[in-house]
């Protein structure tokens, strides 16, 4: 089933709260709204030890440990990515490990730990729909990464609702317009709990499923992107069970939300919904184009869209205007050469969706095509595109695409790019890590991990971090000639990305959260 820092933000001209450090990492992507998964910071311990489990336990022996400053115990599925901010750290998993005594059952569950312990906070308890694993796998968690607006964070819920919570959580108060956190958590139907102080503070929620009718497929995870003052969040719709209808071909695949009220500002008008494959999982990511701000989206359809920030008044209400597309998945993986007919999808030679998150970079927008991972591999293509005044679909224009890569496989993963030298890191599903040149596409080197790649390289103080779903974490140097600087198996799957914040380096596996830092000393137990 599937699925930068402060001064660099300031640069591009994000209105984002002073309140920040400069070293956070405040949602997908870190504070550049290109989304490049990389971090400024230096003095990141390369080789480190994960420590060993107690026998017969889930709870590891700080005293095996090296570098390790404290451990969290997570759910028994971990989809979600780290983030950091003003002192708290923010991961989706299952609520297997129940926190909470009141809650025994399958939920979805945000936690918001210390950044200097590891201690809980508090949680947003997301019960599950109704409808099951159509629309919400069990056990499946929360998976969206949010994002840290000063004192707000914005995600999308299990629920498929996009969701504004108080960083503080109830710790200072029940505020905002929402004040049913009581009847919340437990669900539609089940007696209501009365909230405490470790319970999320939800100030607004807009359900995209009443409001907009979209029927998200398997889960809603989509990381929301927050620019001047306005929310940009894929909807998830996708087909049903049979895998082959689209209930609701008419709802927006991309939408725009006010960041204070929650007022949807405007759908997109690409009209995808026809065209989806299977599902819609990418989270958009942002750059000045010609001097004005676009959003990029991947689509269910395998088509890379960049649309304009400002949404506009229409007829309907507001509109996300399209201004371009370019259509990811080349002819010879729509068609069998020889026989001239269609490849049926999933076919492991045939079309694929992008799944991945668009990264904007240097005026090119990076981005693989891939599928969700329980259809196995098969072929991919990771293209450089240039939007520089480009209009409309702009599939044939020999100038769009600076580059095109196919020996990727397909994938989920987005790239990351080191500013100091512009070599482009990338994960594929069949277990391959490229190196390549992000100005060219040349191929620098490759390496087979043996196991699926889910997550996302990561890059920082010369290094890239990646991991598997055997649990091996792997640290290369970020250098034109392969270096295998650390090999080190964490115990459990990796299916998130390596992040990095204010000096530690934060690794979750399915079902730990490791804090690391050079010379860490354990801050007691496991948390």
């Amino acid at each position: 089933m599937n699925i930068r820092t402060l001064t660099a933000a300031a640069i591009a001209g994000i209105s984002l709260t002073t309140a920040l450090r400069a070293d956070d990492w405040p949602a997908w992507g870190g504070s550049d709204p290109g989304r490049n998964m990389f971090s400024p910071a230096t003095g990141i311990p390369a080789e480190f030890k994960p420590g060993e489990f107690k026998k017969n336990s889930e709870e590891i022996n700080m005293a095996t440990t090296k570098n390790v400053r404290w451990i969290a115990k997570l759910g028994s599925q971990t989809y979600g990515n780290t983030v950091v901010a003003k002192g708290t750290v923010y991961i989706g998993t299952n609520n297997a490990g129940a926190r909470d005594p009141r809650f025994k059952d399958d939920k979805s569950v945000l936690l918001a730990l210390d950044e200097k312990s590891g201690d809980l906070k508090w949680q947003f308890t997301v019960p599950k729909l109704a409808s099951g694993k159509v629309n919400d796998w069990e056990y499946l968690g929360y998976l969206s990464a949010p994002f840290v607006d000063g004192n707000t964070l914005y995600s999308v819920s299990s629920r498929c609702e996009v969701v504004a919570l108080d960083a503080g959580g109830q710790l200072n108060g029940n505020d905002g317009t929402f004040k049913d956190e009581g009847s919340y958590m437990p669900g539609p139907g089940k007696p209501k709990v009365e909230v405490t102080s470790r319970d999320a503070d939800i100030l607004w929620r807009y359900d995209m499923m009443d409001e907009l009718g979209v029927f998200p497929h398997n889960a809603a995870n989509s990381s929301p992107l927050v620019l001047d003052g306005r929310i940009y969040v894929c909807t998830s719709n996708g087909q049903d069970w049979s895998h082959v209808n689209i209930p609701a071909p008419n709802s927006p695949s991309f939408i725009v939300l006010d960041k204070t009220t929650g007022a949807l500002l405007g759908e997109d008008d690409a009209k995808i919904g026809p065209r989806i494959f299977h599902g819609q999982w990418t989270s958009p990511s942002a750059g000045k184009v010609d001097g004005k701000w676009q959003v990029f989206f991947g689509g269910g359809d395998g088509v890379l869209y960049g649309f304009d920030a400002v949404p506009q008044k229409g007829a309907d209400g507001g509109v996300f205007k399209m201004l371009w597309k370019l259509d990811c998945v080349p002819p010879e993986y729509k068609k069998d050469k020889k026989t001239g007919k269609p490849f049926k999808y999933p076919a492991p030679e045939g079309p694929s969706e992008i799944i991945a998150t668009p990264v904007f970079y240097k005026d090119r927008i990076y981005v693989a095509v891939g599928q969700d991972p329980e259809h196995g591999e098969g072929v991919g293509r990771l293209v450089c595109v240039n939007p520089k005044g480009k209009k409309g679909d702009i599939t044939a224009d020999k100038s769009a695409v600076v580059w095109d890569f196919k020996e990727i496989h397909r994938s989920i993963s987005t790239v990351a790019i080191d500013p100091t030298n512009d070599l482009l890191f990338v994960g594929d599903y069949s277990g391959f890590v490229f190196c390549l040149d992000a100005n060219t596409g040349k191929k620098m080197w490759q390496h087979d991990m043996q196991a699926h790649i889910w997550g996302n390289a990561f890059v920082v103080d010369g290094k890239v971090y990646i991991g598997d779903e055997d649990g091996d974490l792997l640290v290369f140097a970020s250098a034109k000639e392969k270096k295998v600087l650390n090999e080190v198996n964490m115990g459990a799957p990796i299916l998130a990305t390596p992040v990095v914040a204010n000096g530690t380096l934060f690794i979750n596996t399915q079902t730990h959260l490791y804090a690391i830092a050079n010379d860490a000393k354990p801050e007691g137990n496991q948390k």
